[in-house]
């Protein structure tokens, strides 16, 4: 029988409701250590505790337009750590906005519908 790796998985929404939704999933369905975070910069702080795998919203921060929103922290993320794979998760479901995150470094889109928790927790767990 073989055992699944547990990941350390950040998960960078500000939307509060949502992470905790997505943490109580994937704490449900998986091993995953899980770490939430309000801000991008929060989540670029901790990077040093090597994060497995990271959930990102697309529109993070925009309610608080001096904040950096997903794409920014994306490219900030990359610049330090191309490795770490990026998840960028949002309820845009234009070609255009999944085609340029893939472009600058995320390693999958995934437009926040009702699939969208099954698809991440398969992703965490590949």
């Amino acid at each position: 029988m073989s055992r699944k790796m547990v990941k350390k998985v950040f998960i960078v929404d500000d939307d509060e409701m949502m992470s905790m939704a997505l943490e109580d999933y994937l704490t449900r369905n998986t091993l995953h250590e899980i770490f939430l975070f309000t801000t991008g910069e929060d989540c670029i702080k901790s990077l040093r505790n090597q994060p497995d795998i990271i959930i990102l919203d697309y529109n993070l921060n925009s309610v608080n337009k001096d904040a950096a929103n997903g794409m920014a922290i994306l490219e900030a993320i990359k610049k330090l750590n191309r490795d770490i794979p990026v998840i960028l998760f949002s309820s845009q479901d234009a070609y255009s906005v999944a085609l340029q995150s893939i472009n600058r470094g995320a390693t999958q889109y995934v437009i926040k519908d009702e699939s969208a928790f099954e698809k991440i927790a398969t992703i965490c767990n590949s």
